[in-house]
């Protein structure tokens, strides 16, 4: 039983529903949707909702637009959903502006509108108030089912949730289902319990890091990230990734590991190249022999091998972070062997959104997992332990 307001502990039958949602969808440059997991899983709370004879306000952002432009539009996450759910869906042309207002002045009972990207207008990202208020006036219940941004105050995460009484507001399936995943893994993981984190940055996943180590049986990092763990322990790198201010951090991680009898796992040979790019001339190196000048931007074969082994015997993987630049194809090896190789594990495969999500999709193995977060950075801030703030309102209140 969950400590969280569900939309079925609520009464919506006939209301207006607002539904905050993440179509923060990855696209081409011709605008064509390449991943539409974020919207599929939308549709089970929207369903839900129309079942109850609701009509549906959509609300979400796309991208981090500077300015109004087509090129963040919803319109071809709009065509997506109409056609995933065999029925129209109305676009309004702006968020809060005279379209939007008359389009959900004149929404019936099982229709569905989307909103315009909702950081078109400047107070979404400041947690606007007034923003809030203009969003929360359109419907009578609240429903958030965002989990890739409640790790953010934004005005239509947190702000707009005290413009709904108690029993008005609640969070939608998907939300559940995240957090609920996110809560037994950290408290009752099947053993061995193996994290694999990468990324480019330590900063990023530091406190994840810290708060995990305690908890798992062994570590596995890659990325670049790995190699502020490689300088601490004195690799010469060359031009690797750095974070030279977290090198005692890193330390200190590796101290706490051997103190806790976690294994943790560096790779020992990577692919290097003297510069990020697909025409670049590249070569495989152990770590020992990074070529001056040069830099690693994948984890090598024998550290794929030796992965391979350290997860071969969990019960529970948790991934969060590529093991390199996966968006260019000669540095995607790693990372796209690490997902089939989690895959073809019998362990609890939790993979924690974003990139990761990315390669998991690119690997084809997105059947074999699981669990695929949809949000990277707030799956992160629960595994730190911390309250989101966009979940927070939606707790059940305890009876004075």
């Amino acid at each position: 039983m969950s400590d969280i307001v569900s939309i079925k502990d609520i009464e919506i039958a006939g209301k207006k529903v607002f539904i905050r949602c993440d179509f923060n969808v990855p696209q081409d440059e011709f605008l064509n949707i390449t991943d539409d997991r974020r919207i599929r899983s939308a549709i089970p709370t929207i369903r839900y909702c129309l079942d109850n004879g609701c009509s549906v306000i959509l609300a979400s952002h796309l991208g981090r637009p500077k300015e109004i432009s087509s090129k963040y539009s919803l319109e071809p996450v709009a065509k997506r959903l109409a056609r995933l759910m065999n029925k129209d869906v109305i676009l309004a042309k702006n968020v809060i502006g005279e379209d939007a207002k008359k389009k959900v002045g004149e929404l019936k009972p099982t229709e569905i509108l989307i909103l315009e990207n909702l950081r078109f207008e400047k107070g979404e990202t400041k947690n606007d108030e007034n923003l809030a208020k203009e969003l929360a006036s359109m419907a009578e219940i609240y429903i958030n089912d965002a989990f890739g941004v409640c790790h953010r105050a934004h005005a239509s995460v947190e702000a707009i949730t005290k413009f709904f009484a108690e029993g008005k507001k609640a969070a939608g399936f998907l939300l559940l289902k995240e957090i609920e995943f996110s809560k037994n893994l950290i408290k009752r993981p099947s053993r061995p319990f193996v994290a694999v984190v990468g990324g480019s940055k330590v900063s990023g996943k530091l406190q994840a890091l810290t708060n995990l180590l305690p908890r798992v049986d062994k570590l596995i990092i890659g990325g670049g990230m790995a190699f502020t763990f490689l300088k601490s322990i004195g690799f010469d790198i060359g031009n690797s990734l750095l974070e030279e201010e977290l090198i005692d951090e890193a330390k200190q991680i590796l101290r706490k590991g051997k103190e806790l009898g976690v294994k943790i796992y560096l790779p020992v040979d990577i692919v290097a190249a003297p510069t990020c790019s697909q025409e670049s001339p590249v070569q495989y190196v152990s770590v020992q022999e990074i070529p001056n000048g040069w830099m690693g931007l994948d984890v090598g074969p024998a550290s794929v091998t030796l992965f391979k082994e350290v997860i071969a015997d969990a019960q529970t993987i948790w991934w969060n972070g590529p093991m390199g630049v996966f968006e260019i194809d000669k540095f995607s090896k790693g990372s796209i062997k690490m997902s089939h190789y989690i895959a073809d594990t019998h362990a609890t495969s939790v993979i924690g959104g974003g990139d990761t999500a990315d390669v998991v999709a690119r690997a084809g193995d997105v059947d074999e997992m699981t669990f695929i977060s949809t949000g990277g950075g707030a799956s992160l801030e629960l595994i730190e332990g911390k309250e989101l703030p966009g979940v927070k309102p939606l707790r059940i209140k305890e009876e004075q």
